[in-house]
């Protein structure tokens, strides 16, 4: 037992006013998987690919959608063989399958009651290839995020055509299985249209290759009935005259409901037919586990508008007038949707005083060069000619533009409609999300008469949606633990498919699928004929009916109202949470232990449980390391939350009710007393160092690994640094003489450059101070700098007393150096820059936060990118530099000035398409090296793939974990750009 082992009840949910859920998972789930399912499914595909734990099963439990159901147990499928494998055992012993990639579908296809499987770990990559006639295609595995695919295919000059607003954390697999769509796609770009070929499994384990040419006689061998079973299905829609034009009908608008019945239509083969089918299934016909996309031209020229109008019926008359005009998008808002976007960060205050009535509309044109732009721009003009738009505020312009930051603007006033209502609904309610499509022309009647029907019900009202193709969304929220609300959302239901389909002959699914929530109520949109044809057609390829049972094909009439999961109120900071998984993939723990959202949904469980319950007993215990030891805190995580959740800084506040009196006293003396501190951690690194040196660099470094690991285990993982032979030598013990009089800004050397050598001919301090002074802005470092500190160190490890010493501290030391903020004070770490100009604030006193507004505080790359670079001559570059940009820096918004130093000092900058957060985290990489390790495996095999001349980021401590992933020394771009721009003579 460690010395000083935490108590892991300090992360048990306080027990008062807590009652049992009517949801929670029941006491007999706390052991987790049950025998013989654990050990049958251990011993075929072993440990390491099956998840057991009651955690386990709880964090798989959730998806996007407003649907709860537990898995008996989680597989992270590896390879094909371990999906046949499990099909195979599912068919042997009556089971159910599951495939879960993302997790962001909205109407729980990503859930399942027996063997879930994860194909999203395992299962990402993208291979730019030669179609036929010049084409370029995109071979993509399940697991890679639209996103991913994007950054790939930009290089080539191509773009995938679904563009799903969940782009940065759906994945390939999901978009093809659920034929998502998105603000440009419609009916002509969407995955049912621009998938070549794919390979899947299919329920028996039979393996099809659909671009195989011998592909139909190898599933006649395989699958004989099924083929037989496809092809007669074929027959019999082709003699039925009005069901063929039924079908080709119901294809016109956007239609994700049920089966692709069209697929027997365009295809004349059993493969061809089964290439349809797949898309659009929903996981219910087999595992996709290749896509072959046409890809589509990426046209760089945009020009963007936001319109606003009177009235929603005068904003829905103008859509067809830009389709015309050949708008990619156009986008609608309604007044109730622009009004509660205020909330978000970046939208104009001043929408809060838009009239009820207002709507806009957000149009956008791309064209493949500045010729085609500008006939749009023509096109557009005309069409505002004859529109009658208001502006009914100071920001509204109603005017089109070219500026990518205006552009980006817009795009996240649009997609605020999800964080607005999504965001700001009660706490402890349920989020839905839905949408549905009519015919273009009735598209105003269609607005009116659902924010009719979701007043009378009692819900928010406010619409938004993809108005070029008739394609609406909607929010509801409601508390799924009490009967009177589940009542009010069931008579809301009926009522709108029955307005839907009877009034509009509308879809009920657009682009979000079938899905449990509209399974129901497939029939009444398609009618008996084509349900039951989709009911034979699940036969035909599962006749077992082993996968995603109910997901699609459901005839209970209150299958939507099953598994409605409660949400009860945790944390503060969480409670906004609508657990749609955006977050994950910027997540660095998300492939070893668990994501934002995973840690919220654990949480969650905890109070749906009694207090002291078995199962709560199992998650408290697996919370500690899943959950708070391995969250790397860089609270990447709020920038991609639709609501703004800072996770990280919820594992911060646990890491510190985690702390024992003696901890966090122990941790204010170090901040009082970090002069010697500081001190002594550089001479403990240097006599490491020289340690090293005199056994030779293996044998030291694995004796420093061995002492290091023992005293972890003595006292604590989570305290004790494991030693790593990446770590570097100490730093010169003084710093660089400068001069304040005649300086132009204050250089602060953040501790860790103090602390820690950096690689390079000479030292970073030396080099920003040399760079600085041959660009005519000289740099002044105080004397008295050692000893304080940008308080991250404390902060991040959640302890208080010492981050409001450290914090104070630094604030008045700068608020002196640069005489009350006459002037800049450059940092030369971008995590210490976030520090010291946003973390250290809410810790201040009301006097130090007077003090610090006054500051100026500039990281080093903003320094060099715009202040140096322009006076300074570029004598020699090299030829090759990869970036690795930090997560401080994405919060700051530095990435433009760390590549733009990088492209004045090489001849080509790379940033890695799956750069992230190296998880390094200050010496979290040192407690916890499996998470840098997890963290940068993709971003790492992606820098090996090839030679660069330099590797290059501006954190130390993150090139310290970048050499550790990559075996490449890794240094500051301004040590690179202080050679670069060295003269070749004496300066």
């Amino acid at each position: 037992m460690p010395l000083l082992e935490p108590d892991p009840d300090a992360l048990r949910p306080a027990p008062d006013g807590r009652a049992p859920s009517t949801d929670r998972v029941p006491d007999r789930q706390a052991g987790g998987t049950p025998e013989p399912l654990r050990g049958e499914l251990t011993a075929i595909l072993g440990p390491e690919k099956v998840l057991t734990k009651v955690s386990d099963l709880v964090r798989y439990a959730s998806d996007a959608s407003p649907y709860r159901f537990v898995p008996q147990v989680v597989v992270v499928a590896e390879d094909i063989d371990d999906i046949s494998a499990v099909l195979s055992y599912a068919h042997g012993r009556g089971r159910e399958v599951v495939f879960r990639a993302a997790g962001t579908s909205l109407n729980g296809q990503a859930q399942g009651e027996d063997i879930l499987v994860d194909v999203r770990k395992h299962w990402a990559g993208i291979e730019v290839v030669d179609g036929p006639e010049g084409a370029v295609r995109a071979r993509i595995g399940p697991g890679t995020t639209v996103v991913r695919a994007n950054a790939t295919l930009a290089r080539h000059g191509r773009v995938l055509g679904p563009d799903p607003a969940s782009a940065i954390a759906c994945t390939i697999g999901g978009v093809v299985a659920n034929n998502a769509s998105g603000m440009t796609a419609g009916t002509t770009r969407n995955s049912y249209r621009t998938v070549a070929s794919l390979t899947c499994v299919l329920p028996s384990g039979t393996v099809v290759d659909t671009a195989h040419p011998d592909a139909d006689d190898e599933l006649a061998g395989a699958e004989p009935a099924l083929c037989a079973g496809l092809l007669e299905i074929k027959r019999e829609i082709e003699a039925d005259p009005g069901l063929t034009a039924r079908i080709r009908a119901k294809y016109e608008i956007k239609n994700t409901n049920g089966y692709r019945l069209d697929a027997f239509l365009d295809g004349a083969t059993p493969v061809e037919i089964l290439r349809g089918l797949m898309v659009g299934s929903e996981g219910t016909f087999g595992f996709i586990s290749e896509v072959v996309f046409d890809t589509l031209p990426l046209d760089r020229c945009v020009s963007t508008a936001l319109l606003f109008f009177p009235s929603l019926p005068a904003a829905a008359a103008a859509v067809a007038r830009f389709n015309e005009a050949g708008a990619l998008a156009v986008e609608l808002m309604d007044g109730n949707t622009l009004r509660a976007s205020v909330s978000v960060q970046g939208v104009p205050a001043d929408w809060a005083r838009l009239p009820k009535d207002t709507a806009a509309l957000l149009v956008e044109f791309r064209a493949p060069d500045e010729t085609q732009q500008a006939a749009y721009e023509a096109a557009a003009a005309r069409v505002l000619g004859e529109l009658s738009l208001v502006a009914p505020v100071a920001s509204v312009t109603n005017e089109f533009t070219r500026d990518q930051k205006a552009i980006a603007g817009y795009w996240k006033a649009r997609k605020a409609f999800v964080t607005a209502v999504g965001g700001s609904r009660p706490a402890g309610t349920t989020l839905i999300t839905e949408d549905f499509a009519v015919p273009p022309s009735r598209l105003a009647d269609a607005c009116e008469a659902l924010l009719e029907l979701q007043t009378r019900h009692g819900f928010d009202a406010a619409v938004a949606g993809h108005a070029a193709h008739g394609n609406l969304h909607f929010l509801l929220a409601f508390d799924a633990g009490r009967p009177a609300d589940v009542d009010r959302y069931a008579a809301f239901m009926d009522e709108f498919c029955r307005l839907t389909v009877e009034r509009f002959d509308g879809s009920l699914k657009a682009e979000h699928a079938t899905g449990r929530n509209i399974a129901p109520f497939l029939e009444l949109e398609w009618g008996p004929k084509a349900t039951e044809l989709m009911w034979r057609t699940k036969r035909v390829i599962d006749p077992d009916g082993v996968l995603a049972p109910r997901v699609v094909l459901d005839r209970d009439p209150g299958a939507h109202l099953r598994g409605l999961k409660t949400i009860p109120k945790v944390e503060l900071i969480a409670d906004p949470c609508i657990e749609c998984g955006f977050c994950e993939p910027t997540c660095p723990s998300e492939d070893l232990t668990t994501t934002p959202r995973q840690r919220i949904v654990l949480r969650r469980e905890m109070m749906r449980q009694r207090p002291g319950s078995p199962v709560e007993d199992g998650l408290v215990e697996a919370y500690g390391y899943d959950a708070v030891d391995t969250c790397a805190g860089d609270s990447t995580c709020k920038l991609a939350c639709p609501v703004g959740i800072d996770t990280g800084a919820l594992m911060k506040d646990f890491r510190h009710a985690r702390h024992s009196p003696r901890e966090e006293k122990a941790a204010a003396l170090a901040a009082r007393n970090f002069k010697a501190v500081e001190a002594s951690a550089r001479l403990a690194v240097a006599a490491a160092d020289k340690l090293g040196a005199r056994l030779g660099g293996g044998r030291g470094d694995r004796l420093l690994t061995a002492v290091t690991r023992a005293a972890r285990k003595a006292v604590r993982p989570d305290l004790v640094p494991e030693w790593l032979p990446e770590i570097p030598g100490a730093a010169p013990a003084r710093l660089p003489h400068t001069a304040r009089v005649g300086a132009s800004a204050v250089y602060y050397p953040a501790c860790v450059n103090r602390i820690f050598a950096s690689p390079g001919e000479i030292p970073l301090a030396q080099a920003v101070v040399a760079v600085s002074a041959r660009a005519g802005k000289p740099v002044w470092i105080p004397d008295d700098v050692a000893g304080t500190c940008c308080a991250t160190i404390w902060h991040s490890k959640g302890y208080e007393a010492g981050n409001r010493v450290m914090a104070n501290r630094i604030v008045e030391a700068a608020w002196g150096w640069t005489a009350g903020g006459a002037l800049p004070l450059v940092v030369d770490a971008s995590s210490c820059t976030l520090g010291i100009a946003h973390e250290v604030v809410p810790h201040l006193t009301a006097d130090n936060r007077r003090l610090h507004q006054e500051l100026t505080v500039v990281d080093s790359l903003v320094w060099a990118a715009e202040d140096l670079l322009p006076h300074l001559t570029v004598h020699r570059t090299i030829g090759t530099a990869v970036l690795h940009p930090t997560c401080s820096m994405r919060h700051l918004g530095d990435e433009p000035q760390l590549r733009a130093v990088a492209e004045a000092c090489a001849d080509e900058v790379v940033v890695p398409a799956d750069a992230g957060c190296c998880a390094f985290a200050g010496d979290r990489g040192m407690l916890h090296k499996e998470l840098t390790e997890s963290a940068t495996h993709r971003e790492a095999t992606e820098v090996t793939s090839r030679h660069f001349d330099a590797h290059l980021s501006a954190n130390r401590l993150c090139e310290v974990g970048m050499q550790h992933a990559t075996g490449r020394e890794y240094g500051s771009v301004l040590q690179e750009l202080e050679r670069a721009t060295r003269p070749t003579g004496p300066e």
